[in-house]
């Protein structure tokens, strides 16, 4: 069964389901997409580009190895335009993967909440961090990011969800979500390009 299929079963998802169907794909050096995660937190998407990439400079325009990030000096990685936390967590995330001897296709082979325990341990990842990485570089198909606030206003908007706090607002997210597995991921991108779509109206 196709993923929009399945989806086409939620009435107000169907409307979002037009166009191209979305792929998911495996990507390597799972280690360097955590850390441009680290460094987009909080930024916009053109500066976190820049910055990432005068991050791989460091490298020649490689991306690292985790042993070539762990022997860069804070100093290197603050000229880059990186915060004293975030220069931390990236150093963090180098000497995790070195030290529990993570690989791509380790990741690969856990289950998505393994990979979310697992990566959570590092300072300065959350599971948000994580569920990013799950959907984009190891393409999982059923992953639902219910503190993306892209898809907490998404889901407002498309399903007229009423809520007095946070906690009940994610409880009907996670309800209304149970019924697009397995193919959570795929709802969760047509509904940022739904608000995206909808936004730039």
């Amino acid at each position: 069964m196709t993923y929009q299929k399945h989806l086409k079963k939620d009435v107000k998802l169907t409307l979002l389901l037009k166009g191209e169907p979305y792929t998911l794909k495996k990507r390597k050096h799972t280690a360097v997409r955590l850390i441009a995660s680290i460094i987009s937190q909080q930024l916009n998407t053109k500066v976190a580009k820049i910055i990432f990439l005068r991050f791989l400079d460091i490298y020649n325009g490689q991306e690292p190895t985790m042993s070539e990030v762990a022997a860069t000096p804070i100093e290197t990685l603050r000229s880059i335009g990186l915060s004293s936390s975030k220069v931390n967590y990236v150093h963090n995330v180098a000497h995790f993967f070195i030290d529990n001897k993570i690989t791509d296709k380790k990741l690969y082979a856990m289950e998505p909440e393994a990979v979310i325990e697992l990566l959570t341990q590092i300072k300065g990842v959350g599971a948000w961090t994580v569920e990013m990485l799950l959907m984009f570089s190891l393409g999982h198909e059923n992953v639902f990011a219910v503190d993306d606030l892209g898809i907490q206003q998404a889901m407002i908007g498309l399903y007229k969800i009423k809520f007095t706090t946070k906690k009940e607002l994610k409880t009907k997210m996670l309800k209304k979500a149970a019924t697009w597995a397995p193919f959570k991921t795929y709802a969760c991108l047509h509904l940022w390009q739904w608000k995206d779509d909808k936004g730039a109206v």
